[in-house]
This record gives structure tokens, sequence and C-alpha cells, in this order.
């Protein structure tokens, strides 16, 4: 009963609020971001782009700008920007929002286009010379200067939702109908006093904006790497009582909670230079349900990506060990870019993780375990041909089994695992890398999504399939060989040294040795030795 009084007397978490002036109004934490606000006007550009991943503050902090251009000081109370605007002049704002809609229909897009702009028109006059969208924007624009005396500010929310929702046909009619629409920015230039335009990609090479010269990508500038998400600091500072909630629930201590939350769902950067950033969705969701889940990756599946990286050929396994893209490459997206790394980028599925200055590369990860273990646990089913068998891999199981250390039933459930591989295709010319693809695909998977439970460590060289994995009270040492013997297991694990980080660690360290036969398509044999301390 006391644990039901205190959830209803929780401090109201903002998860999926995306009106600013709501949020203030009715009492909701806010992690202030109004500085950025600041920084934009004091800069000399008036058009702006930023590409965040989906759920990460895009939305809010456009809203925030509605509220702060319509002169709505009273929400911005107790906000640092309160304590540099002196002026709180109120613009004419056209805010366009593209999400929550459905752009599969052929002129879905006009419609939400022809909305939007009625608004805009029954407040501002109406031009009833042309029924073209694109002729009817720089129209408005124009007679909402005129009647207001003051240039307009123009906010873009998820512009590409409409693009990335479609293909072929569609997608190129949406796109012609973007670059005449979009074309208006330029064509009225001198009525323009800001415009800021987000998505999760920037269709740079598609002429979208190739009529925007003046337009700045803020993607990767350093000075807003924060502007959408959640510092460490900002965390700590602002969600107190929330921190100390969840780690009362989980039985944990601060210091554990705050790890645990840095492992879920830390981790990203949005520049050579930034701090690490949290997803800002799975926070307030984890502090609202006191438990640690994917939540971000809930909301969406990610078909387009596993569509792009199976079409490109690209080996999944090289993302946890990290892929280098330069600078133009990572603010490159095009539908014919056999490149997957600039799209995983964007969407936020890989991040920034180190940067050579030298030679201006960026090396790629994925962010935190939330992304990786989620992305990999809906790719093992297209990996593995099981894309209709959605329970097929019950990863539960097998981490069960580790931790009460039932190795016979660990090995039965790779068997099956084996022996529910497709092979009908194999003819002998591919037999040896399709067998050779599925033995490390498996062992991959597998081991990757028990980090979950278990503290995984993995390997550079991904053929060598040898793995440590480390419970509370056991490291296992495993190491999987092909058309070999457990014996040739064993002598690698010795002469690696594979054991001896953990000698000091009190915990029992078990080496097992497995053997997969090419023939049998299946494990041969396996055995497992504990070593003494």
């Amino acid at each position: 009963m006391e644990k039901m009084e205190s959830r209803e007397q929780m401090r109201k978490l903002p998860i999926g609020i995306q009106s600013f002036q709501k949020l203030r109004e009715e009492n909701f934490i806010y992690v202030d971001k109004t500085k950025f606000i600041a920084e934009l006007q004091e800069n000399s550009g008036n058009i702006y782009f930023l590409s965040r991943p989906r759920r990460f503050g895009k939305s809010l902090f456009l809203s925030s700008l509605k509220s702060y251009f319509e002169g709505k000081k009273e929400l911005f109370g107790g906000l640092y920007i309160s304590t540099v605007e002196d002026e709180w002049l109120q613009y004419p704002v056209f805010h366009f929002d593209f999400n929550g809609k459905n752009y599969a229909e052929k002129d879905a897009l006009k419609k939400v286009l022809n909305e939007h702009l009625e608004r805009f028109e029954r407040k501002y006059g109406k031009d009833t010379s042309s029924a073209d969208v694109d002729l009817r924007f720089g129209a408005v624009i124009r007679s909402a200067f005129e009647k207001t005396g003051r240039k307009v500010v123009v906010l873009v929310d998820e512009y590409d939702k409409p693009l990335l929702e479609n293909d072929g046909a569609q997608k190129e009619a949406n796109r012609a109908l973007f670059k005449g629409f979009f074309g208006n920015l330029k064509a009225c230039d001198e009525y323009l006093k800001f415009v800021f335009i987000t998505g999760v990609t920037k269709f740079s090479k598609v002429s979208i904006f190739s009529d925007l010269n003046q337009l700045q990508d803020i993607s990767m500038d350093r000075r807003y790497s924060e502007i959408c998400g959640i510092t460490f600091d900002e965390m700590v500072s602002t969600f107190e009582p929330e921190i100390a909630d969840l780690a009362s629930e989980n039985s944990l201590s601060k210091d554990e909670c705050l790890k645990k939350l840095e492992k879920m769902y830390d981790g990203y950067h949005f520049s050579k230079d930034s701090k690490g950033i949290y997803n800002p969705f799975s926070i307030l969701n984890t502090f609202a349900s006191r438990e640690f889940n994917s939540y971000w990756f809930e909301t969406g599946t990610p078909s387009f990506l596993i569509k792009k990286l199976r079409s490109s050929g690209m080996d999944y396994r090289d993302f946890s060990n990290g892929v280098t893209a330069d600078f133009l490459s990572l603010k490159d997206y095009r539908d014919d870019n056999p490149d997957p790394i600039p799209l995983f980028y964007q969407t936020g599925y890989l991040t920034i993780k180190d940067y050579d200055r030298e030679f201006d590369i960026y090396t790629l990860k994925y962010p935190n375990d939330e992304v990786k273990i989620s992305f990999l646990k809906s790719l093992a089913p297209y990996i593995f041909h099981k894309e209709n068998e959605p329970r097929w891999l019950d990863i539960g199981h097998f981490g069960r089994d580790i931790k009460e250390g039932n190795l016979d039933s660990v090995m039965q459930r790779f068997s099956s695992l084996f022996a529910s591989l497709p092979y009908t295709s194999i003819n002998e010319k591919n037999k040896n890398a399709v067998i050779e693809q599925n033995f490390q695909n498996v062992i991959y998977i597998v081991f990757t999504l028990l980090g979950k439970w278990s503290r995984v460590e993995e390997h550079s060289a991904l053929g060598r399939a040898d793995c440590v994995l480390e419970t509370d009270d056991k490291v296992y040492i495993f190491e999987f060989k092909r058309d070999s013997n457990v014996e040739e297991a064993f002598r690698q694990i010795k002469e690696k040294k594979y054991a001896e980080p953990y000698m000091a660690s009190g915990k029992k360290i078990v080496e097992v040795a497995v053997n997969f036969s090419s023939e049998e398509r299946n494990i041969k044999e396996w055995r497992s030795l504990q070593r003494a301390l």
C-alpha cells in the first residue's frame, strides 16, 4: 500500500509530452534546454536543420521555439532564457508537424500541407489566385509579414516522415512536392525571421533543400550536441528523487543504479567532442515504471533498417567492434547509397565512439545495451530465416541455464538451434561458406543477447568463436571449434591464457570446449572443466 501511495505522489514525468506550453502549464518536469534558443538567436544564420533519432526530444524543442517566438514569456519563468531575454516580441509562427499521419495514400502529403495552410490562411488571409500549395505557402508568408509588420518564423517537425514511410513512385511524388514547397523559403527570404527544420535523416543529395544555400546543418555541430537528449549532469540534478526510487525498487545502491542507467541508455554522441547523451524517452519510462526495459526500441520496428543492412551485404557483427566513416558520409543519406552506416548513424542505431583527428575518421558502435540487444533480437529472425516464428529463440532460457550452471541444457539448446537452420538451398559450391556463417551467427547472437543478464566479453576476431561470460559466482570460458576436437579447444584456452584475468575474482572458472561438425551440421562433442582456484 505504501508503494501505491508513493507512485501516486510521484512528480509528473513528461512521457510523450511534445507541447512545451502543456508541459509548463501542467507542471511537468522539464530539463532546461532554453540556452540553445538563445544561442541560435545569437548566431548569424536564420535557417537551421537538426537531425536526431526519433523520440529524442526534437518535437518538444520545436514547441519551445514556437512558444518563445509567440512571446509567451510566462511559460519561461525560472528557465535560462528568462535571464537573458528582454524584449519577448511576438512573431507570426508557421508550425508544420508531420508526425502522427499516414502518408501511404497518393495525396496524403498534399492533404496534410493543405490542412496546415488553411489554418494559417484563416489567420493571415488567403490568396485566391491559386490552389497550388507551393504558391499558397509563399503567399501566406508574405501576407503574415504585411499584416503583422514582423517577419515570419517557420518550424518544420519531422519533415522526412512522408519520405521514410514510402518507396518508389510515392516517395518520388512526395519528394517533388516538398522541393517545390520548401523552395518558397528561398523566395521569401526577406520575410523570414527564423526557420528550423527537424528530421531523422537529411536527404542531402536529393535536392529537397538544394535551393537553400544559407541552410545551416547543426546536427554534428559540437555547440548543439546536447540540444536534445539528457546528459549525466542533467539527469542527476533534475531526477534525484526518481533515481532514488528506481534504486530502491531494484535493490541497488545509487552508484549501481547510475551504472545500470549508463549501460542501458547512455552512450549517444552527436559530435566528435560531445558528452555522452542519454535517451530521454527510455530514461523517463524507466523512472515511471521503475524497471530497466527496452522502451525506445519498442516504439517502432526498424524494418527499413534491416532491409537496408541485408541489401548492403555488410556483416552486422561489425557493428559491435566498430565501423568507420568520415564526416561527409555520416551526413549523407541517399536512397541509392549502398553504405548503410549513415542511415544507421542518423537513426540512432550507431553512434560516434571515437575520432581520429589526423585522418578525420569516426568510429561508430551501438550506443548502449538497449539498442544493441533489441536490434539483434529483431535481426535474428531474418538472419536465421525464422521471420514467421517470433518465439523460436527464447534467450531467457539460455540465461537461466547459465545462471544455474546447467551446461547440459545450454548445449541442448545450441543443438536445437543448429538443427533448425535451413540448409535446403546449400549446394556444393557454397556449402562451407553457408555452414560457417550459420555456425558463427548462432554463437554470436546467443552470447550477445545473453549480455542482458550476464557480462559478456566479445572478441574482435569474429571468426574465433570463443567467449567469456561472467555471472555473479562463475566465469564461463567458451571455446567453439569447427571440425576439430575439444582437446584443441582446451589447448587454446590454456595457451592464450583466457582464464588469467579472472583468477583473482574469487569466482569459479569453468572452461567449456565445444566441437561443431560441418558434416553433421551440429555439435559433435563438448566438455567442461572447472579450474581449481
